[in-house]
């Protein structure tokens, strides 16, 4: 996707909710449109977009994805009135009905192409944590360590995320 800028689909799908989704000035950058342009179509043809492939996040959400951008501009008029939309994946699929340039028809292409690998990726995981188990059922429970370390290094602590950000050597 060279053409559509530095903007990767695959790095811009996240988690909320436990959907797997994409917010609205991702998919309106991706595009090449404002959100508000999106959204309008999106309001245009509303009965195409129930609530499983898109939904407004809460204020809580909208502060969390807010603080994993580096940087905000800041000013007067900087900021959206109203919170986000996100799109799952069938929303974004639904997207290409509604947005017809040669462009939108690439992004969806893209798009659908990153949530599939996405779901590849989590495929090996669950087939790496199957294969672990099966060892470990089969060999000596000698063993039940070296598993577990295994399975914490494949596996997040639940509700963990990477802090994005910069630490200054004062906080320490």
């Amino acid at each position: 996707m060279h053409d559509l800028g530095m903007l990767r689909p695959d790095q811009r799908i996240r988690l909320i909710r436990g959907e797997r989704v994409m917010v609205d000035w991702d998919l309106a950058e991706l595009y090449g449109v404002p959100p508000k342009v999106l959204l309008q179509a999106v309001r245009r043809n509303k009965v195409r977009f129930p609530r499983d492939f898109m939904f407004q996040v809460t204020r809580a959400e909208y502060l969390s994805l807010r603080s994993q951008i580096v940087t905000l501009e800041g000013g007067r008029g900087r900021h959206r009135k109203y919170l986000p939309y996100v799109f799952t994946e069938q929303g974004v699929a639904m997207l290409s009905s509604v947005l017809r340039s040669p462009r939108a028809v690439r992004v969806n292409i893209e798009v659908m192409r990153a949530f599939v690998r996405m779901r590849a990726m989590l495929g090996e995981h669950e087939t790496l944590a199957r294969r672990i188990d099966k060892l470990e059922r089969k060999y000596d429970r000698r063993f039940k360590v070296v598993f577990d370390a295994i399975r914490s290094l494949i596996e997040p602590a639940p509700g963990a995320r990477p802090k994005i950000g910069f630490k200054s050597p004062q906080s320490d």
